[in-house]
């Protein structure tokens, strides 16, 4: 049985992937490591920054609390408003 914290070992590719699971896009471009596993539960940052891009969107990491997540901007200006990152 995993422990909690290994549990909660992720890499930031397997969260983007998970945040881009309903919109079909795929990655055209990548700024930073995204494949190093990392503690994504609450406590200290242990994620290295990253930006990645699509066609439509750019990916970023969020910190709330510690625990830290995949957030998303649209690439373009458009009419798409953005709520409060880390905040919900």
């Amino acid at each position: 049985m995993l422990s909690e914290l290994e549990a909660n070992m992720v890499t930031w590719r397997e969260l983007i992937a998970e945040a881009m699971t309903d919109t079909g896009e795929t990655i055209v471009a990548i700024a930073g490591n995204i494949d190093d596993r990392f503690h994504s539960g609450y406590g200290s940052p242990e994620g290295g920054p990253f930006t990645v891009w699509t066609e439509t969107r750019v990916y970023f990491p969020v910190c709330y609390d510690g625990a830290e997540s995949v957030a998303s901007a649209p690439r373009n200006p458009c009419d798409e408003q953005t709520e409060h990152v880390g905040s919900w």
